[in-house]
């Protein structure tokens, strides 16, 4: 395996396969708990210190402070998107420079990176932890801690999987998820079709409505994604749902999209509609990483940053205002899918970076040399 003087790369793996075969799977509390209990096992053999478990109805958030004036806050999740089993499946192995597993890219190998990049500094005063539970289904339990923690620092550092090519992401989208409810009346297919009121006509008339709300030229995009409706084939449909997914880039297309979800209105006489949701997560514009942008390229010139559609917990760190750069995390790429891979050769120059990106924002400590 490659080693640079520092930072091991054998080690980062060592640690990335600890943390793969603890599976944790978004809201299973038992499964989260134990992953957390690794991910503080680990910051502390690397660290020093005690990492602190911060109980939630989500699972156990992890919290790690070096102590001092809070300069730096690296923030990252240790919960995936893989059901309980897919380790079995798919074990954690290392391959053609690729290390694959559940959870590698997203983020397990970004959280490793960090720890073991602030390892290779002599002084890591100013510098905290945060590694939550719920990301990957909103952030519900952690935002509120996210956001208190950003604040106290002043600058935040993602660890998310980095843009193609292993840039940085310096800008997100604004995401959120509604869910539109139709009422309707069911009668007899055959015998009486027009005294019931179809929930399933009113449905298409509302996802022709609502994807009409879409912008490409603007950054915004509106998505149905999951639909039902009915219960037997010979049964005019009482009720239908239909769940939309969006992305914007500005406060205004939050407030326009917003605006027009709750002004949705039915197309048929006695069809109900309800509403629920909202765009969560705030737009992240890039105007928020510029300054921390600037700082990474001068310590990696070439290194690139990309907009993308994703969000992340960096979004709402972003919205207040706190500088925040994102996409730190493993280079490699297949989030969310079976294909999801790390590239091993990339590991040590990210840590490298983070124990330079820290040193410059905080003033102490310098990193080992390369």
């Amino acid at each position: 395996m490659h080693k640079t003087v520092g930072v091991s790369t054998d080690a980062m793996l060592e640690d990335l396969r600890t943390l793969v075969e603890v599976e944790s799977p978004s809201r299973d509390a038992e499964a989260l708990t134990a992953s957390a209990k690794t991910v503080a096992a680990v910051i502390e053999s690397r660290l020093g210190g005690q990492a602190l478990l911060i109980d939630s109805e989500a699972g156990p958030h992890v919290h790690w402070s070096a102590g001092g004036d809070p300069k730096v806050l690296i923030l990252g999740h240790h919960d995936t998107v893989f059901p309980l089993g897919t380790l079995e499946r798919r074990p954690f192995k290392v391959e053609d420079g690729r290390a694959t597993g559940p959870g590698v890219f997203d983020m397990l190998g970004g959280l490793v990176q960090a720890v073991h990049g602030l390892a290779a500094l002599d002084d890591r005063s100013g510098v905290e932890i945060l590694v939550t539970a719920d990301e990957e289904v909103g952030s519900r339990t952690s935002r509120a801690l996210i956001e208190e923690r950003a604040l106290a620092c002043g600058a935040v550092l993602v660890f998310e999987g980095a843009a193609d090519g292993g840039g940085l992401k310096t800008g997100r989208k604004g995401c959120g998820t509604f869910q539109v409810s139709i009422a309707g009346r069911a009668s007899h297919a055959g015998l009486e079709p027009a005294a019931g009121v179809n929930a399933l006509i009113e449905a298409a008339h509302q996802v022709l409505d609502i994807a009409a709300l879409g912008r490409p030229e603007a950054g915004t995009t509106v998505t149905p994604t999951v639909a039902s409706a009915g219960t037997l084939d010979n049964v005019v449909p009482a009720e239908a749902t239909v769940i939309v997914d969006v992305r914007v880039e500005s406060g205004a297309e939050k407030e326009r999209i917003e605006s027009a979800f709750a002004a949705l209105a039915p197309h048929l006489d006695g069809a109900r509609i309800a509403v629920e949701g909202s765009i969560g997560r705030p737009p992240m514009p890039e105007s928020a990483s510029a300054e921390l942008f600037a700082v990474a390229r001068k310590l990696q010139p070439g290194l690139e940053g990309k907009a993308v559609g994703g969000a992340s917990d960096g979004n709402f760190t972003a919205a207040l205002g706190v500088p925040t750069l994102d996409g730190l995390g493993a280079v490699g790429g297949g989030a969310h899918a079976d294909h999801e891979y790390l590239v091993v050769e990339a590991m040590a120059e990210r840590a490298h970076l983070v124990a330079e990106l820290v040193s410059a924002i905080t003033g102490t400590g310098s990193p080992a040399p390369r």
